[in-house]
């Protein structure tokens, strides 16, 4: 069995991502231009997806996976049906 998978290396993505939002508010308190400020949320936007997307293929790669090496089927089971609903749900956004 490996180890709890862990996400400590997205709390540095995670702070950037807080700094621009930040920035964000300063441009808005500043009347920048809408263009300039829809640029910088498009950069956040991208940047919230690539922390979803190490957390999802971690746990893909450690839970998911543990799971479906293991005995229970009833574990196997609930991981499948995890990662269905949660795919699921990023179709929705839109």
């Amino acid at each position: 069995m490996n180890p709890p998978t862990t996400h400590e290396e997205q709390l540095q993505f995670l702070s950037k991502i807080e700094g621009q939002i930040r920035g964000i508010e300063r441009m808005i308190r500043d009347k920048r231009y809408c263009p300039d400020i829809i640029t910088q949320v498009h950069s956040i936007i991208g940047a919230l997806y690539r922390v979803e997307h190490e957390i999802f293929k971690k746990h893909v790669q450690g839970c998911v996976v543990n799971a479906l090496k293991g005995k229970s089927e009833i574990e196997k089971t609930k991981k499948i049906d995890e990662i269905v609903e949660l795919l699921s749900r990023f179709r929705k956004i839109a």
